[in-house]
């Protein structure tokens, strides 16, 4: 296993990290995680130089916003002297903090679903600019001081889901250990991106990666025009190494989670992980991850920025998610699993009553009737 330095703490970090959002489960029931194939899998990953395990609060409930069962299944999984092999990370629920108060009570309660009398890495989960300016107005960076001078946090940290704009105000804001971002080679100008990632390294700040394969989507769900791209360069790797790889190439990353739910894959990811260093793609071999981007962007139907000029709709379509479902489907040449996920589109295509007026103020010109039209085909409402 290779290490890297997180941030300026002088922690050393296996680069592979291992995210415990997506377990195996029983009866696919979200908050039925089985046990015992993850116990394997976590242990096995343990065993052979992972020393950084992620989870958080929400992971693994059966609705969002409900406590998971991630936290008390890791608790366990490391007890009997796994949790002092590893820094164990995991993320304070912003989204239920209402009061100052909150602050403690949650994090005693998760003190407690991990059985530990420390947490290595605690994250603000899922910060965007506004979530950052109401947890800092509650005091969250002086309840951070707190619970770093009495030793139940070792280091503070964050992850990011917003505007590019705002990552680099919250990196100057505290004395973070790293920011977590979204970052795979389809992604690099996706909130944070690689602006966003280097400016934090240059500030010596970590850097943890997740969702690097974009959940799963760059290993399994690639068109067969990428996938002929890749197959292209002398040094054959999976999909998934490939995807791996960009990331690991980027000397301001720490690590990058792995979300494994089979043992599979985290044997592959471990093996993958031994050629994990910071600048050993070649500049040919670079080029190919810009052509197999230009091919992957040139399938998408709506060049929507998701500005939502055109909502509210009167009909109550949404449209930025409905053409972003659309715009997933015609990507990942996958349909049907892009209809699965269709269903959380409240205001679907279907909705439209073609009166124009999204037409007259899209900035980006969009044929939008005809694309509720081909939403609404493909997706059946």
């Amino acid at each position: 296993m290779l290490y890297r330095k997180m941030g300026t703490t002088g922690i050393d970090v296996s680069v592979l990290g291992f995210g415990c959002m997506r377990l195996p489960v029983i009866g696919g029931k979200a908050d039925q995680i089985d046990r015992e194939a993850a116990t394997e899998m976590l242990h096995h990953a343990i065993d052979h130089g992972v020393n950084y395990v992620d989870t958080a609060y929400f992971y693994h409930a059966q609705q969002f916003g409900q406590a998971g069962q991630s936290e008390p299944f890791v608790g366990e999984a490391l007890s009997g002297g796994w949790r002092d092999r590893v820094n164990l990370a995991t993320k304070l629920p912003v989204f239920l903090i209402k009061s100052a108060d909150a602050f403690e009570s949650y994090l005693e309660e998760q003190l407690a679903r991990l059985q530990t009398d420390h947490i290595d890495f605690y994250l603000l989960h899922g910060l965007v600019g506004e979530t950052f300016d109401r947890m800092r107005d509650l005091g969250a960076l002086e309840f951070l001081d707190k619970a770093r001078a009495d030793g139940r946090v070792r280091n503070a940290a964050f992850s990011f889901h917003g505007q590019a704009a705002d990552f680099p105000r919250i990196i100057d804001s505290y004395d973070w250990a790293f920011g977590q971002i979204q970052y795979n080679y389809m992604d690099v100008e996706y909130q944070a991106g690689t602006a966003g990632l280097r400016y934090a390294a240059d500030k010596g700040v970590g850097v943890v990666v997740m969702e690097p394969i974009k959940g799963g989507k760059l290993a399994t769900g690639l068109p067969a025009e990428a996938l002929d791209i890749f197959d292209r360069s002398p040094v054959k790797r999976t999909p998934a190494e490939w995807a791996l790889r960009f990331v690991w190439n980027e000397p301001g990353v720490s690590l990058a989670l792995s979300g494994m739910n089979t043992m599979e894959q985290v044997v592959e990811n471990l093996a993958i992980a031994e050629g994990g260093v910071a600048g050993s793609l070649s500049p040919e071999e670079l080029a190919l991850f810009d052509e197999v981007r230009t091919v992957m962007q040139a399938k998408i139907k709506a060049d929507c920025t998701a500005c939502r000029y055109c909502q509210p709709c009167p009909s109550g379509v949404e449209i930025p998610a409905v053409l972003a479902s659309l715009n997933a489907a015609a990507v990942w040449d996958d349909p049907n699993q892009w209809a699965t996920g269709y269903t959380q589109v409240r205001g679907g295509a279907s909705l439209c009553t073609e009166c124009g007026q999204c037409e007259e103020i899209c900035p980006q010109g969009l044929p939008i009737r005809d694309l509720m039209k081909e939403a609404a085909a493909l997706f059946g409402r």
